[in-house]
């Protein structure tokens, strides 16, 4: 290694004016083992410089080249990796960390030794030694191979010191006035040789001199021992003295800990006794109210529902960890169990009291109500019974069965009270629907003047509608609603039906909510969820299990409450929707056409229950029987189309405007009326479809086994009917339908004025069929008068049988049959007249121009002209 140092001085580091004081052979860690050495130098230059080095041995030949360099005030940290086990490994943090393997643990150390006494030297400790043994760091590098090779370099390293200014110009002046002190450096030296020894006499003999004042120095000293020694014995006197001080002090700090924690001791127990006797003491007042609280003054009932609540609130009290084990915490909640199960069955027995005499109360008649038909009012009822609202909350917490007794006690009787109510109000509103008062009487078997009904509400069903059977024969199909006018009671009583039905609604709606209401406080079923107390830390860290039930009640409970309140209400008012299709089944046997008024009335209370509240018992049930009014409505409807379908015309009297053509118009005006900004027009333009696709079909039918009127009449005067109903209404929905009746109409308008007008001047029709057919042939227009049976005397000869007066006989017979196969309803005469009249003139003017291209130049003329064949049609109509 020796060797290999003065070769790297000599070839690497002298030319570059550089001292090479350590050096180390190493191999990066846990790579291939390629050697190369880390040496650490200074410059010889001032100011000095400390670098590590790191020099590879070429490939090529026995030569050492430097690789890399770094100033070692960039070295951050040295690693030794273990400073109590032999471990060559150690690294280097420069900008980033150099991880080597040293070839001995020796040579890691005494590069590690040489590393820290140039920081020490040059760089004030600037470098952080980590994992390194301080032996290493305080004693000097260990003989052997390593002081071989580093030992010289770093002695003379830490004997070099700097020479001062002063020192330097000493130096200069010396040399100076020694001549020859550059010349001859020998006798130089002798000189300085000879002054020497001489200053070193001298400093002897100054020694010497000054032993006296030695002796007296070493005397000085021997008393200033003495003195320390008296001082050392009482600063040791002093010590005794503070020690048995610090021990009263040890023993009074600890008497004062014993007295804090006897006083934190005390305040806790006060703390509990006092949490305990303020939370879990219940005044005189509160158990008096308790055990004989006046249930039936409002007084009363306050100063019971605060001794509830203050019960409530000493029974749900969290108790601290061990309250439960102490005797008068015992005693204390036997007392609250017996206060409690004591207030409670009072409670209930005096409920209870209330819900069956209320039900078995005989008082509320509908005697005083037939006049207006209105439902009794419960809010008396009500309003007496919310005061108990908090107890019933405390009787659901506290005695959840005695609190699901209260509930079916009170859905029992509540449910025959308004049994008895909902019947009487509709069997009322039945004998309204089906005549007077008066009437009614003698129909249906009232007597005396209380009111009271004989009979089943099935019977009465049956009553009415033979009662009403001899009076809406004119009014159950769109067959008969033409003649609704001859029927002086038909609008009437359907405007009494709607007035009734409406009514009936109207009570019932307020009646169902009221009660809805009344119970959803009452029982405290309002649908809130419950706020659940926050969870200890340790049995919910992550919030999870709290999350899960508040979600849980979130959801659960909300579905829970409205289930009560429906089923508390269905049972309540189980006897509505059977009443209520009673009563539909009524009307709609009284007159089917009952069942529009019902379809828009129910549909306009269904929308507004599912407004207010679209899941409750109304709202249900109204649904319900909208059900059942539906179907009654396309019941109806399709009736109506059945009996269309089922239409018979006499054979023996013209047909006219057929019956369901005008009941059709007087449906459609009726249901407009009725359905003007209702809720369910759907369902009304769906039954229009339907009914005009029928009334189109059964018209044509009609049309086509008519015998005493012509099809193109039945068809002509039906579809303008139609036509003119639909414009008149302007029914969106049927658009489509009213222009293809006006298609119709005018097509058989058309087909008809052709099929009656028919040929009125056959033999001169005959004539000119054979020119066109000639023309058709081949021959040239103006060659047709050439043939011999269309020649020009031919043509004289067919004019000359149709001369004005013929003409006129003529016309005057078609108005007559023209006449005959229409009605006068539909005044559609002169529309045909005209069209006619229209028609006759087309033919003429095709005559006219017949014979001017076939008999050019001929002076060949009609009989009559243009004007006298108006005169013709204005004086037949004229004269009829």
């Amino acid at each position: 290694m020796t060797a290999i140092k003065h070769a790297l001085q000599r070839d690497i580091f002298t030319p570059n004016d550089e001292r090479l004081l350590g050096i180390v052979n190493v191999c990066k860690a846990g790579k291939k083992k390629k050697n190369c050495f880390l040496c650490a130098t200074v410059t010889t230059e001032r100011p000095v410089q400390v670098k590590v080095v790191k020099v590879k041995k070429s490939d090529k030949g026995d030569f050492y080249k430097r690789q890399l360099t770094w100033e070692l005030r960039d070295l951050i940290e040295v690693d030794a990796k273990d400073a109590s086990k032999e471990n060559p490994e150690f690294d280097l943090h420069f900008e980033k960390v150099y991880r080597w393997v040293a070839s001995s643990t020796a040579e890691k150390n005494s590069f590690i030794s040489c590393i820290w006494k140039l920081n020490q030297r040059y760089l004030r400790k600037k470098v952080e030694f980590v994992n390194v043994s301080s032996q290493l760091l305080e004693e000097s590098v260990p003989s052997g191979e390593s002081q071989s090779v580093a030992g010289g370099d770093e002695d003379t390293l830490d004997d070099y010191q700097e020479l001062s200014a002063r020192e330097e110009q000493d130096i200069e002046g010396m040399m100076e006035v020694c001549e020859y002190a550059i010349s001859n450096a020998e006798a130089f030296a002798e000189q300085l040789s000879r002054e020497l020894q001489v200053l070193d006499g001298a400093n002897i003999q100054s020694i010497m001199a000054s032993e006296k004042q030695v002796n007296t120095l070493m005397q000085l000293l021997d008393e200033a021992l003495g003195e320390v020694d008296t001082i050392e014995g009482k600063l040791s006197s002093y010590e005794e003295m503070l020690q048995s001080v610090k021990d009263q002090m040890d023993q009074i700090s600890q008497s004062n800990r014993l007295i804090q924690i006897s006083n934190a001791n005390n305040g806790k127990l006060l703390n509990e006794i006092q949490f305990l006797v303020h939370n879990m003491d219940l005044s005189k007042g509160h158990i008096r109210a308790l055990q004989d609280g006046d249930l039936t003054s409002p007084k009363g009932i306050e100063a019971c529902i605060n001794a509830a609540e203050a019960l409530l609130q000493c029974m749900n009290v969290a108790l601290w960890p061990g309250h439960d084990k102490l005797m008068a915490v015992k005693q204390q909640q036997h007392l609250f169990t017996d206060l409690r199960d004591t207030f409670a069955r009072r409670l209930t027995n005096h409920l209870n009291n209330v819900f069956v005499h209320q039900g078995h109360d005989q008082s509320s008649t509908l005697s005083q109500h037939t006049v207006e038909l209105t439902l009794p009012k419960h809010s008396p009822l009500h309003r007496d019974l919310l005061r108990y609202a908090k107890l019933m909350e405390w009787l659901k917490i506290t005695h959840r069965e005695k609190y699901e007794g209260l509930s079916r006690t009170y859905v029992d009787y509540m449910s025959r009270l308004y049994e008895r109510e909902i019947k009487d109000f509709f069997e009322i509103a039945k004998i309204k629907m089906a005549g007077t008062s008066k009437e009614a009487k003698g129909k249906f078997g009232l007597h005396g003047s209380s009111g009271k009904l004989t009979g089943s509400t099935s019977s009465l069903n049956k009553l009415s509608v033979q009662g009403s059977n001899s009076r809406r024969s004119q009014s159950s199909s769109l067959l008969d609603m033409g003649n609704m006018s001859a029927s002086d009671l038909d609008v009437a009583d359907r405007t009494k039906f709607d007035k009734i039905f409406e009514q009936v609604l109207s009570e019932l709606e307020p009646l169902c909510l009221a009660e809805q209401d009344f119970i959803s406080k009452f029982f405290k079923l309002q649908q809130h969820p419950p706020v659940l107390p926050p969870l200890p830390e340790a049995e919910d860290s992550d919030g999870g299990l709290h999350n899960i039930l508040s979600r849980f009640f979130a959801i659960f409970l909300p579905f829970k409450s409205k289930d009560m309140v429906r089923l508390m209400m269905n049972k309540v008012f189980q006897s509505i929707e059977p009443e209520l299709n009673s009563l539909i089944a009524l009307g709609d046997k009284m007159d089917s056409f009952h069942s529009l008024y019902m379809l828009v009335k129910m549909s306009h209370h269904v929308w507004t229950a599912e407004n207010v509240d679209p899941a409750s018992f109304l709202s249900t049930t109204l649904g319900n029987v909208l059900v059942t009014v539906k179907r009654n409505f396309d019941k109806c409807i399709s009736v109506q189309i059945r009996q269309m379908e089922e239409v018979k015309i006499s054979k023996k009297s013209k047909v006219g405007i057929l019956p369901f053509v005008t009941g059709f118009e007087e449906f459609a005006e009726l249901a407009e009326t009725i359905f003007r900004n209702a809720e369910r027009r759907g369902d009304l333009d769906k039954a229009y479809v339907k009914l005009i696709r029928a009334v189109f079909m059964n018209v044509e039918k009609v049309a086509n086994e008519s015998q005493k009127t012509p099809r193109d009449v039945v068809m002509m005067e039906n579809f303008h009917h139609i036509f003119s109903t639909l414009s008149q209404l302007k029914i969106s929905c049927l658009d489509a339908e009213r222009r293809e009746a006006k298609h119709k109409y005018t097509d058989h308008l058309q087909s008809y004025v052709i099929n009656s007008l028919g040929q009125p001047l056959e033999k001169l029709n005959h004539f000119f069929e054979g020119v066109e057919a000639r023309v058709a042939q081949g021959i040239r227009e103006e060659e047709v008068s050439y043939q011999l049976a269309f020649n020009k005397q031919e043509l004289r000869k067919v004019i000359k049988e149709y001369p004005g007066k013929e003409v006129k006989k003529g016309l005057d017979n078609l108005y007559k049959k023209v006449d005959k196969h229409l009605c006068e309803e539909e005044s559609l005469l002169q529309v045909v007249w005209h069209s006619t009249q229209d028609e006759f003139i087309r033919q003429y003017k095709h005559f006219e121009d017949l014979i001017g291209r076939c008999y050019p130049g001929s002076g060949i003329t009609m009989e009559f002209t243009i004007q006298d064949m108006l005169e013709y049609f204005s004086s037949i109509a004229q004269s009829h």
